[in-house]
């Protein structure tokens, strides 16, 4: 006899291990369509603890999701937000950033009792999806059309594949007048010749491509579009190609700030992107921070960046990482400069370094990823300089080569899982460590004339301090709001009804001290948003 029940659980059971062995399977990144999927799964999977949404959708049809991790009131506890996707050519980001987010609900969903994170997965998804396009280059601009060259017309000198491999690398073109020389140490590639080596360039390298406007220059006005991460406020680059009208002029970057500015229990943001002061801290300089527009990361702050690099580095346990503050206009700068947070970047990868047989390390970074790609027997990561017919050199020899689009810059995809479990394990270390309000040592005593002294610690338990000291500085974070709330009868004779605190250091308190006059109980509430609020009610005497 047919059960539909029973055929109904076959069914679900049956797509269940369809989808495992379908990620099991997985041999390469995620486009827009199968991250979503992800997403989406993941949050349906986890309905109770877990809110997803949709900020916006870009001007090329993609929406930007937004992922909360909360058990309870979200906005009622200290929150990290994470945010990925800053980059287009960064394509391990996205990745990673649904990879910590199922983590965190698998391995780690306690830490949701205490503190909610704000995952956006993908900031630039018409960007990323070039790597899954059947021409790959670097593209890293939304879908906006632009004037890159500012010359009156839009996209018209765009890529062209000349040896139709599918990639946009670079050619080279032998002209005793280049500035470019094979390297010693491999010679397939180009350096810039070095005059003080008595060395002489024989080489232009250029963007594979045509001058299709004859302006010079080439594939400079492609499909370029706006960039997320040359988009904002701070040390925006303006007149550049990629940055926008104006600071915050497309939607994504908009909606992004708006649902930060309305959630004022973030405590830090985690960005996964090019930027990077997590394995290699910032350095404090005293000139930049005297600056009216500070250029440097404050003192205090420097500190606490190294402070949390050291934890990074013992988790990760990469070495040679690059170091990179950002170029201007980036969200990591911005998050810190303007916002005032604990701002934290990595690009959570970089290229190992290799030594040759002789046990040396190159100093060319492309010498020694074609090192380590030849190591980790790397498919297709160069590609070799073959002689074209290029109509704007018809005298010349042209050559089309070099690394492929997005090899130096994200691992094979079988490493992913990997990166993403260490980088799950320092965010929740840095959960651990958040700041924490608490009302500690709590008494009261009669003094006589129905008086009472009500002494206490507020005390931040977490090894975070409660505010950056750009925090501070920037007056936009909330201060620490310790106030005591009095019925009709009763009377403050000494202390302050309700006190702001700028901030307090980690594993650090500050006592207070009333007099209060009249009998019943009084409350007593201490801590702000993204330091967690704690209260007594107090018997008077």
């Amino acid at each position: 006899m047919f059960n539909k029940k029973r055929a109904s659980l076959f069914l679900i059971g049956m797509t269940i291990c369809f989808t495992t062995l379908q990620i099991s399977a997985q041999s390469d990144y995620s486009n827009y369509s199968k991250l979503t999927q992800k997403i989406k799964t993941l949050q349906k999977s986890n309905a109770a603890n877990t809110k997803l949404e949709a900020l916006t959708t870009t001007i090329g049809g993609h929406k930007i999701w937004a992922l909360t991790l909360s058990k309870g009131n979200a906005e009622n506890k200290p929150a990290i937000a994470i945010v990925s996707g800053v980059d287009g050519s960064h394509i391990l980001g996205p990745e990673m950033a649904v990879n910590i987010a199922d983590n965190i609900l698998k391995n780690h969903a306690n830490v949701l009792e205490k503190t909610t994170f704000y995952i956006f997965p993908n900031m630039s998804p018409n960007a990323t999806e070039n790597y899954f396009s059947s021409l790959k280059h670097y593209k890293n601009g939304n879908a906006k059309k632009t004037d890159d060259d500012r010359d009156g017309a839009v996209n018209e000198d765009s890529f062209d594949d000349l040896n139709n491999d599918g990639l946009i690398t670079m050619m080279r073109v032998e002209d005793i007048t280049g500035d470019y020389t094979t390297l010693k140490e491999d010679d397939r590639v180009l350096v810039k010749a070095d005059i003080n080596k008595g060395e002489k360039g024989t080489y232009k390298l250029l963007s594979e491509g045509i001058d299709n406007d004859k302006d010079g220059a080439f594939n400079e006005d492609g499909k370029g579009g706006i960039l997320f991460n040359k988009n904002f406020s701070y040390n925006y680059q303006y007149f550049t190609p990629g940055a926008g009208e104006h600071p915050v002029s497309e939607k994504e970057n908009r909606d992004l700030l708006s649902f930060l500015y309305d959630r004022w229990n973030i405590f830090a943001i985690v960005t996964l992107g090019p930027e990077n002061n997590l394995s290699t801290p910032l350095k404090y300089s005293a000139s930049g921070a005297k600056k009216r527009v500070v250029t440097s990361v404050l003192k205090q702050d420097a500190a606490l960046n190294k402070f949390l690099s050291d934890k990074y580095n013992k988790i990760i346990k990469a070495k040679n990482a690059p170091s990179s503050k950002g170029k201007g206009g980036d969200f990591f700068q911005w998050s810190y400069f303007h916002f005032g947070k604990l701002a934290l970047s990595t690009p959570g990868w970089w290229v190992p370094q290799v030594k040759d047989s002789a046990k040396k390390a190159s100093k060319n970074k492309v010498v020694n990823y074609l090192r380590w790609a030849e190591k980790e027997n790397v498919k297709n990561a160069f590609v070799d300089w073959t002689t074209v017919s290029h109509p704007d050199f018809p005298n010349k020899k042209v050559e089309v080569g070099g690394i492929a689009p997005y090899k130096m810059i994200n691992p094979p995809y079988k490493l992913v899982a990997d990166i993403s479990k260490k980088h799950t394990d320092f965010i929740i270390e840095l959960a651990k460590m958040q700041p924490n309000i608490t009302l500690q040592n709590l008494t009261s005593e009669a003094v006589g004339n129905g008086i009472t002294r009500i002494s206490v610690d507020v005390h931040n338990s977490g090894l975070l301090p409660t505010h950056t000291e750009m925090g501070k500085r920037s007056r936009w974070l909330r201060k620490i709001k310790v106030a005591i709330g009095l019925k009709k009868n009763q009377e403050i004779i000494s202390g302050k009804e309700i006190t702001l605190l700028n901030s307090i250091d980690g594993d650090s308190s500050v006592q207070f001290s009333w007099l209060i006059k009249g009998n019943g109980s009084v409350t007593l509430e201490a801590g702000t948003s993204h330091t967690g609020l704690d209260s007594a009610t107090i018997k008077l005497k």
